[in-house]
């Protein structure tokens, strides 16, 4: 490992302890396993990216690989994120320059104002890179993102807005400043920013995001709405939500992850308690959650209505088990332990594509949105990202 990659694996992952903790040795072998299973599978995938010239998503109904990148998506960071992950890992170069290939295929969308999503864009992809390398010019790819980002922030509300609501689906619901779950996942790269430019405009926003969030969006069991709508002028909520859970009242699993990470980041910049102990009242709620199944890869929907006989979301499973192991660094429980099952089942033979299978995606049996009608019990790229990510944190 150069010295680049060390300042990567100290700035950007979790170093554990094993204080009062399981023993790591196995652990780390077993993540090294894993990773080394993942390397045919994803060279695969490169071959098919290279090939198409874009970034592989998902898979249609029909069979064929749905790649992203020419026009904004949510997820087009993912795939550059996890090639970033492997390079660290394993040093060597092609994935490197694979990584800086397809993200430059996205390197305008930094300037969109138009949608909340960019810290997941832009700090998984050129955040890691900048990590890496030390390349100022990532660096300014983020500054620039942020600054997009922010403008979607209004003080009133507290929040970054997430869906633009003057047309498609979102404008049938009769939202005005609609925030979700999913919207603390992008505060990381704020944070960064903030460590990164010494300006505090970021992490302010960062945090009364956060604050906000942790008044409106959780139940008194600690599961969260998906969307919590503002009214934009007084600050007051006017509904909450969901989009893609079952109802308004149930627990729609991936959104509980997003929580878990992203009350952790916060809790990894600020060292507010009020944070931690989010995030341990969530994965307690997930982790004793009488509807999880005991491999501990949930339902699409901790409340859909024909459990057991419900879609499983890998990609949710892959979220939580990134986020218990940098919570556990955090805490004097045990969080390493449900993170390692979680990371057992996904690396079976239930979960985990035979090389060559899957459209050459990692994981199998996730889950975009059912409400939807949109990628049911898929492979989906940041299953893949999340996945590969708990392995180099355990690692």
């Amino acid at each position: 490992m150069n010295h680049k990659t060390a300042l990567l694996v100290f700035v950007f992952f979790t170093v554990l302890s094993c204080t009062n903790k399981p023993d790591t040795n196995q652990n780390v072998a077993n993540a090294e396993n894993g990773l080394q299973k993942v390397l045919p599978q994803l060279d695969l995938l490169l071959h098919d990216a290279y090939q198409a010239e874009w970034i592989p998503r998902t898979v249609e109904e029909n069979g064929e690989t749905r790649f992203v990148g020419k026009n904004f998506d949510w997820t087009e960071g993912f795939f550059p994120g996890t090639l970033w992950y492997v390079y660290a890992s394993t040093n060597e170069t092609k994935y490197k320059e694979a990584a800086e290939y397809f993200q430059n295929k996205f390197i305008e969308h930094r300037h969109l104002t138009t949608n909340h999503d960019l810290g997941f864009v832009f700090n998984d992809s050129f955040g890691a890179g900048y990590q890496l390398t030390g390349n100022e010019e990532y660096k300014q790819v983020l500054i620039d993102a942020g600054n997009s980002l922010i403008q979607r922030f209004n003080s009133t509300v507290g929040c970054i807005k997430s869906w633009d609501t003057e047309r498609g689906w979102q404008a049938k619901r009769g939202w005005q400043f609609p925030v979700i779950i999913d919207n603390m996942m992008n505060l990381e790269m704020l944070f960064e920013l903030s460590a990164l430019t010494g300006d505090d405009k970021y992490k302010e926003v960062a945090i009364s995001h956060a604050n906000t969030t942790l008044k409106n969006h959780f139940r008194a069991d600690n599961s969260s709405y998906h969307v919590v709508d503002y009214n934009p002028e007084t600050g007051a909520v006017n509904v909450k939500h969901t989009a893609q859970g079952f109802a308004h009242e149930s627990a729609w699993a991936r959104g509980q992850a997003w929580g878990l990470y992203g009350f952790t980041v916060c809790y990894r910049y600020t060292r507010d308690a009020n944070y931690l102990n989010q995030a341990k009242k969530i994965a307690e709620f997930y982790l004793r959650h009488q509807n999880l199944p005991t491999d501990l890869v949930p339902y699409w929907d901790f409340n859909a209505p024909q459990i057991p006989n419900e879609p499983r979301d890998a990609s949710a499973a892959a979220i939580v088990a990134s986020a218990l192991i940098e919570l556990d660094e955090y805490t004097e429980e045990d969080y390493l332990t449900p993170a390692t099952e979680i990371l057992k089942s996904l690396s079976s033979d239930a979960y985990l594509a035979e090389t060559g299978t899957n459209n050459h995606f990692i994981l199998k049996h996730s889950v975009g949105s059912i409400p939807h009608g949109a990628e049911i019990d898929k492979p989906l790229n940041y299953a893949d990202y999340y996945y590969v990510e708990a392995l180099t944190r355990l690692k």
